[in-house]
């Protein structure tokens, strides 16, 4: 790979919770790995975690490659992480040349991110296969209340609303175009973190238990080890040719059956869930990317509590402070 150290990381997304939980989980692994961090924002929290940062132009600006490929030569980067729903676009769209210059984009190859990307595409695909509740982009095809309305091409839980009827209906569809309507399911709801190997087969799936969401980002959770449901994503997984992790959302109906919501092709925003309970994906992809043979790990059904943590920076620089004192 042209010299790249395997070992050097850069995390994407650096002010999100989905990079922070990546650099947590690499400071987990026990051997040494140099962990450079990125994002639009220069007083990202994920920095004052890393061993290097370095701040990046919004994806849509003209000189965003140029910045990137500047970074991974500075750096010697030699894998990027897909941390962050934006930059994941950019990297698979220029594996090739991101390849050439010593760096592995551990993600899934353009056509698939675009099917993920586009949820009423993620929705026509996996239809054919799996368990998917009613979703449709025109609202003349809607016959019952409620339902979920989201962006086409939205990320996380942004733009989510709730719709109970035609009043709702219609003043959702005053204030935003490109939207999706979905059947309102009830039940459970579930994240499964999947991870696939470099060709796209799928090694491990982990289920959880989403007890406490804020802004779409699971704030508690229950690991639960599930064969059927782990089963099923990895199927999932498979038949969309995932590279390298993904979660996916899903959720009970009334009737308790599960269907799959969406496919985000990347590391979650509760990756660390994951990583406690006993299989570390960022960890597990380095392994990966050096060849080693991975073993399926042990996973421990355990409960995550997520809380709030400071980092106070003074002068560029992460100060020490005594939570008694304060």
């Amino acid at each position: 790979m042209n010299g790249a150290s395997n070992s050097t990381v850069l995390v994407p997304g650096a002010s999100a919770p989905a990079a922070i939980n990546t650099i947590k989980s690499l400071k987990m692994v026990n051997y040494p790995v140099t962990i450079v961090s990125s994002d639009t924002n220069p007083i990202s929290a994920g920095f004052y975690l890393s061993d290097a940062h370095e701040v990046l132009p919004e994806i849509d600006n003209q000189s965003y490659m140029t910045r990137l490929f500047e970074i991974i030569a500075k750096h010697n980067i030699g894998i990027l992480m897909p941390s962050s729903g934006y930059d994941i676009y950019h990297f698979s769209k220029n594996k090739g040349k991101l390849l050439e210059r010593g760096a592995l984009a551990v993600v899934s190859d353009e056509g698939v991110m675009e099917k993920c990307r586009d949820k009423m595409e993620t929705f026509t695909f996996l239809s054919q296969k799996f368990a998917l509740p009613f979703t449709t982009a025109d609202p003349d095809k809607i016959r019952e209340f409620p339902l979920i309305a989201k962006p086409r091409y939205g990320k996380g839980s942004k733009g989510i609303v709730k719709i109970d009827n035609e009043d709702d209906l219609k003043y959702v569809q005053s204030k935003n175009d490109n939207l999706i309507f979905q059947e309102y399911l009830p039940g459970t709801e579930y994240t499964i973190d999947v991870l696939s190997d470099l060709e796209g087969e799928p090694i491990i799936a982990v289920p959880r238990i989403r007890l406490q969401t804020r802004a779409g980002i699971s704030t508690m959770g229950k690991i639960v080890m599930d064969e059927s449901i782990s089963e099923t994503c990895k199927s999932i997984a498979k038949y969309l040719k995932i590279i390298g992790p993904c979660c996916i959302q899903m959720k009970e109906t009334k009737d308790g059956i599960l269907n799959v919501v969406e496919v985000n092709p990347r590391l979650g925003g509760g990756t660390i869930f994951t990583a406690l309970a006993g299989a570390n994906f960022p960890a597990m992809i380095l392994d990966m990317v050096n060849g080693k043979k991975l073993k399926t790990p042990l996973i421990s059904e355990i409960t995550v509590v997520r809380y709030f943590e400071e980092i106070v920076v003074e002068n560029g620089k992460v100060m020490k402070y005594d939570l008694n004192s304060v």
